[in-house]
């Protein structure tokens, strides 16, 4: 049959046992990672894109894609101190429904992660135009600091040169090796968390703090109609972007201590101390400069990204507008007098963002490798590098791909194609928690889902919720990468699968050495 290709659970875990990593994170540790991942691009930059979409709904849509990320962490929580090991949905997948819709999650968090990072490269590169060139009174012409797409081609956008440049530098720095440890991931999360801070105490204790600016509070309404994007579930759909990273957390569940108790706490508790953060920075932007979106001719928000909405940005009643900026949080502190402050958010940004970079270009060239050495993808794409170890065709493959996005489109329209990916890959891992739960109930849990029946479909409803308020483009490019992926799937990937041809293979790191469990081959 077509859909009867289950890896082993059994195999996947006594694997994991004899080759292990050491287990030295705990609850702090795995907190600071979450937190880490998560506050990058989306709040940095994002929050102009969001309150285009929203106004000061914005902070309502920070808490709706918040709660939907919740309820899905607590189903990543159960899977993974269950099935601890590398891979995270594309490996639970595999375990729960089989080998094509784990190729399609597989397939799904190839496109997440690489277009997640070009997405952050462009916002870094709008920190580095602003705070940094313009610090020192540089200013890169437009068609070297915007792609085409972002501007329609008639704004003279032709390359993001600086986000281009970022994507590549860090590609080469995973060729040769370099990665964060949690030291220095640490260092990162403390000059994040303490810039925000800053920003929300000045912001929310400043005497241009006017009420009056969260007037109207919803002016797309809640749902701004379908295909739009717009609206404050619309932008939800854009901000749950500002979440992406607390997966991570996830994979990091075979080097946890105790993980059946630590991987629930650092997933929620990142969510949970982000999201109140990201609702006091909207606060604190709004409430002193305003967030009222641009509307058109239909009273409707302008689409983030659009020509018009660049053209309009370039008028001078304009100039200032907080959903106009490439770098809203330095630009808020600006605009209220901090000009000291400000630049030195900016200078947080420049410096913590190739980290993210970093960590979504290493976990999408990982999620490739596993699936080249399942033998899903050309095995090629698995070799690894003599002198620096790691995955080196597949990191330049990735790298490429990451810095020709950052180059042509613009981040708000990045967000929400990866955004796409991402909600299908967590809707699945919640049905695979259902599925655990009806096919095997007896297997050990560490962390049980507390009212599975309702947390887990409130992840699947949020999820379709969300994908269905993304822009048309965004909602289309997911279906279209995935037609792709079956017939890649279809000409290359069943006929070459390890588990199709009778093995099991299990990888959980780039140097660790195969584990093949025999089977019964599958001829179909």
């Amino acid at each position: 049959m077509f859909l009867d290709r289950i890896k082993p659970l059994d195999a996947i875990l006594a694997t994991a046992q004899k080759k292990s990593l050491q287990r030295s994170l705990g609850w702090l540790q795995l907190t600071l990672l979450g937190i880490g991942c998560v506050i990058g691009t989306g709040i940095f930059v994002l929050t102009a894109v969001g309150a285009q979409k929203a106004g000061p709904g914005l902070m309502v849509a920070f808490a709706i894609a918040g709660l939907v990320c919740i309820v899905a962490a607590l189903c990543y929580a159960e899977i993974a101190a269950m099935i601890p090991v590398a891979g995270s949905a594309y490996t639970y997948s595999y375990a729960t429904m089989g080998e094509f819709f784990a190729w399609t999650v597989g397939w799904a968090l190839i496109m997440e992660y690489a277009i997640a990072a070009s997405a952050v490269s462009v916002g870094w590169s709008g920190y580095f135009n602003g705070t940094v060139l313009g610090g020192m009174g540089i200013e890169l012409p437009v068609w070297l600091s915007a792609g085409p797409l972002a501007f329609g081609g008639a704004e003279g956008g032709f390359i993001n040169l600086p986000a281009l440049i970022i994507a590549l530098v860090v590609t080469a720095l995973l060729v040769v090796g370099t990665s964060e440890s949690a030291k220095v991931n640490a260092v990162l999360v403390a000059i994040k968390v303490t810039a925000l801070t800053a920003f929300v105490a000045l912001t929310l204790t400043s005497s241009d703090f006017d009420t009056s600016h969260f007037n109207p509070f919803l002016p797309a309404g809640v749902f701004g109609g379908w295909g739009t994007g717009v609206g404050a579930v619309g932008a939800a759909a854009t901000m749950f972007f500002a979440y992406v990273g607390f997966d991570a957390v996830s994979t990091a569940a075979e080097e946890t201590k105790d993980p059946q108790k630590n991987v629930p706490i650092g997933l929620v508790g990142s969510l949970l101390f982000c999201t109140v953060f990201y609702i006091l920075v909207a606060a604190g932007a709004i409430g002193t400069i305003g967030g009222q979106p641009i509307m058109d001719a239909m009273n409707l928000p302008l689409e983030a990204g659009s020509p018009e909405l660049a053209r309009q940005c370039a008028m001078p009643q304009y100039a200032d507008a907080l959903v106009c900026s490439k770098e809203p949080l330095a630009h808020v502190l600006k605009m209220l007098g901090f000009s000291t402050i400000g630049n030195l958010i900016g200078l947080a940004a420049f410096i913590a963002l190739p980290s993210v970079i970093l960590v979504l270009i290493f976990g999408q060239t990982r999620i490739f490798f596993v699936m080249s050495r399942d033998g899903l993808l050309p095995e090629a794409l698995s070799r690894v590098h003599p002198r620096f170890k790691t995955p080196h065709i597949v990191t330049l493959i990735t790298g490429l791909a990451v810095a020709i996005g950052a180059a042509f489109f613009p981040v708000g329209q990045l967000a929400d194609i990866s955004n796409a990916g991402t909600l299908y890959a967590f809707l699945m891992v919640a049905i695979a928690v259902l599925l655990l739960r009806v096919k095997d109930p007896e297997r050990k849990r560490h962390f049980k889902v507390p009212f599975v029946w309702v947390i887990a479909p409130l992840t699947i409803i949020g999820c379709v919720l969300l994908f269905f308020n993304l822009p048309i483009a965004a909602m289309l490019f997911l279906p279209g990468w995935g037609a792709i992926g079956v017939v890649i799937y279809m000409l290359y990937s069943r006929s070459h699968s390890h588990l199709g041809r009778g093995i099991v293979e299990v990888v959980d790191d780039v140097e660790g050495e195969e584990t093949m469990v025999p089977i019964h081959p599958d001829h179909n």
